[in-house]
């Protein structure tokens, strides 16, 4: 993806996307520093705040923010969705050339916003990445999220220090081209390389101590976070091939099996070993059914998902050459 080819699609240089969730103390100070920040570099810019079904005042601070001033906008959800839910929300309705996602905890510095626009606009990226490389949260999340960030690079191959920071940035089409949903907003940058955009960079930014409010941070978010990484790693790798990947793997239970069987039947033709008392054969056994159970449902999924491949193309075309009204005339 070549970003020189790139053009705006708006007057609009930034749009801010913010999930919220019970924040209305940090609202406000918040959209200050977001407006201060932008207004310093020269930055036009919208934010979209998205109340995650808030029981507290946080809509109706949003309201008043919005009154104030009008870049400012917000959405309010009827219950809790989830930042995934918020985000994918927030980036159908962005209008900038290049977003901005961060918490609305104050725990990002939108001063961040300017270097992060740059390495997008001068360096060509498509999606660049905040690192807190020193965090202030206590141990109970901090080693969690190592442990994550470790696995996930493993798992991805995407060698980024801190893939569930908040404070990212993209260019417009990426945020048009990936689907967030269920904790997937922690890969995103796993969802942005799938579809082509794997020019992705990262920033050591700021991280600041919570000032308000409580960590909505839980044991039962890191586990959910890690069962969406088994889910997306698979999607990205198999979802239009899954005979390629429970093929594999049952071919490779079935060929166990067939060995195992036989190593048994040979021993027992030519050596005359009973095959009473021999948990091999069972095993054996096991593994052939396995293994042609496995081949099936591979073979069925590749059933099922051919029509929609075939319905809906599932490519995004970056850039096109369209030949000149002359040169259509010249074939004719």
């Amino acid at each position: 993806m070549n970003a020189a080819s790139r053009t705006p699609h708006s007057a609009l240089d930034v749009s801010v996307v913010v999930p919220a969730f019970e924040e209305e103390e940090s609202l406000p100070e918040l959209a200050r520093q977001i407006r201060a920040a932008c207004e310093e570099a020269d930055l036009s810019f919208e934010v979209w705040f998205i109340d995650d079904g808030s029981r507290d005042g946080t809509w109706e601070v949003i309201q008043e923010i919005h009154a104030g001033d009008a870049r400012f906008t917000g959405l309010r959800f009827r219950r809790n969705y989830g930042k995934s839910a918020a985000l994918a929300a927030g980036f159908e309705r962005v209008r900038g050339r290049y977003v901005i996602t961060m918490d609305a905890d104050l725990q990002d510095d939108p001063a961040e916003i300017p270097p992060l626009v740059a390495m997008l606009h001068d360096d060509g990226y498509d999606l660049v990445s905040g690192w807190k490389q020193k965090r202030h949260d206590p141990l109970g999340k901090t080693i969690p999220s190592r442990f994550f960030n470790f696995i996930t690079r493993l798992v991805s191959g995407i060698k980024l220090h801190d893939f569930n920071c908040g404070l990212k940035a993209y260019h417009h089409d990426v945020v048009k081209h990936i689907r967030v949903y269920g904790e997937m907003h922690r890969y995103i940058p796993l969802l942005a390389k799938w579809e082509g955009y794997d020019r992705i960079g990262e920033k050591v930014v700021q991280h600041r101590a919570r000032k308000f409010g409580r960590t909505k941070f839980g044991l039962e978010r890191f586990l959910r976070g890690f069962l969406d990484l088994v889910s997306v790693a698979f999607l990205t790798r198999f979802a239009a091939r899954p005979l390629h990947f429970f093929g594999m793997l049952g071919s490779l239970a079935f060929l166990g099996g067939f060995l195992i069987s036989l190593w048994l039947s040979i021993d027992k033709i030519f050596f005359g070993k009973p095959l009473s008392d021999r948990p091999l054969l069972l095993l054996g056994a096991l593994l052939i059914l396995l293994g042609a159970q496995l081949f099936s449902t591979g073979l069925l999924g590749d059933m099922f998902i051919r029509r929609r491949m075939e319905e809906a193309p599932n490519y995004h075309i970056a850039e096109a050459t369209e030949p000149s009204a002359d040169e259509v005339a010249s074939v004719r």
